[in-house]
């Protein structure tokens, strides 16, 4: 049995993030699924709430050990798995730059949209699909317009020079996001090149959404 477990839903794209950073360090994992809309959302049931007390997905396990937050998940995996490929640069300021593009999703994008917040606006707040819609159209493009400017002075092949790194990992699922609200990326060019030259990467086929043991299949392998 792998010593990593992974308890994390097949469309979270923070789920998404995590699985790449463990696929692309060649990680064994077990797959844990968690439904984010069955009996109310599984991430909601007392024995996950004692896993996670967020009740947020993805939930690292390693050796009896729970991390949550991706961010705290990426570094931890860089400093238990040495031997394996680094999420994030050696030196300090390639380092800062990519904890910032990843912060940058995290921070002021993701939140905004994540599930808590639409099914905030949805039973809370009685917003319409449409003001749903202006709500999605203010916060992505405006995050993304931002990261695409401080990818003009970073990016190579990928976000921050020509190798992969976690800003990649975190950038990504959020375009899957940004896609699926049929939101006009053309705006974004560094973006849409690095998103597409990533998808065409094996550690982002194998760690997408729709190729996942919990994915319904009705979206499998639609990449």
């Amino acid at each position: 049995m792998s010593q990593l477990a992974l308890y994390n839903y097949f469309r979270s794209s923070t789920s998404y993030r995590v699985r790449i950073a463990l696929h692309y360090k060649n990680l064994d994992f077990e797959y844990k699924p968690i439904h984010l809309l069955n009996q109310g959302g599984e991430q909601n049931l007392p024995e996950y709430r004692k896993l996670n007390p967020s009740g947020g997905v993805p939930s690292l396990v390693h050796n009896g050990k729970t991390i949550s937050q991706t961010m705290a998940i990426f570094l931890y995996l860089d400093e238990a798995f040495p031997d394996s490929p680094n999420l994030f640069p050696k030196n300090a300021y390639g380092k800062a730059k990519v904890a910032q593009i990843c912060e940058m999703v995290n921070s002021d994008i993701h939140p905004l949209t994540n599930l808590k917040m639409t099914q905030y606006l949805d039973n809370k707040l009685k917003l319409s699909d449409q003001q749903k819609k202006e709500w999605t159209e203010k916060w992505v493009p405006d995050g993304l317009a931002a990261i695409e400017k401080v990818l003009a002075q970073t990016a190579g092949n990928y976000c921050y020079g020509d190798s992969l790194t976690a800003a990649d990992m975190f950038l990504i699922p959020q375009i899957f996001t940004a896609v699926r609200a049929e939101l006009d990326l053309k705006s974004y060019p560094t973006i849409t090149r690095i998103n597409e030259k990533c998808l065409a990467l094996q550690v982002f086929r194998h760690s997408h959404p729709n190729s996942q043991i919990d994915t319904p299949e009705e979206f499998k392998g639609n990449l």
